[in-house]
């Protein structure tokens, strides 16, 4: 059966591998992208390779589901997570990371795009948001061009070890 929900002309998003452990520990352990996320620690691979083997993909019980950004060569070029999915008020946080080498190239806005529309048809989520560092301009333009909206600036809300920083809150609503 052909998959109609997670794919485009450009990316196709898909349940992590045992292949990928590779790809998903460079890109937790990338301490460049601890600054936007909560990451403090990094991943070693037994962690990953635990979640890999016992993660049922399942957003209901876990609470969460990750996707890789697969290229339509088959290179993996990413992660897109639905994270801290809250049932009861029907939203979920999305979070999304490329390798170095695949920014700038319109995979993530494809990837947005497609992750928003099957959440929104399929899972029949009714909002998706995410919280933007104020500096990471790159990352707000990518989430504006997918249609979510600022909502609020969150004053403080992240310590760094230069101090602290504002992060937007941006939302997108289920049409």
């Amino acid at each position: 059966m052909k998959n109609i929900w997670l794919k485009d002309d450009v990316i196709s998003l898909r349940t992590p591998e045992p292949e990928d452990l590779e790809l998903m520990y460079a890109m937790e352990n990338d301490t460049a992208l601890w600054s936007v996320g909560n990451t403090t620690l990094p991943y070693s691979r037994y962690t990953l390779r635990m979640y890999l083997e016992q993660s049922k993909q399942d957003l209901f019980a876990e609470h969460q589901a990750r996707f890789i950004i697969e290229l339509s060569n088959g290179e993996a070029a990413g992660m897109i997570d639905l994270a801290d999915f809250d049932p009861l008020n029907n939203r979920a946080e999305v979070c999304i990371g490329l390798l170095g080498k695949h920014r700038g190239k319109g995979i993530a806005t494809h990837s947005l795009a497609t992750l928003s529309e099957y959440a929104f048809k399929k899972l029949h989520i009714n909002q998706l948001y995410a919280f933007i560092p104020e500096w990471n301009s790159e990352s707000l333009k990518l989430f504006e061009k997918n249609g979510f909206t600022k909502s609020a600036l969150l004053h403080q809300w992240q310590r760094t070890e230069n101090g602290y920083n504002n992060v937007f809150l941006v939302q997108k609503l289920a049409k």
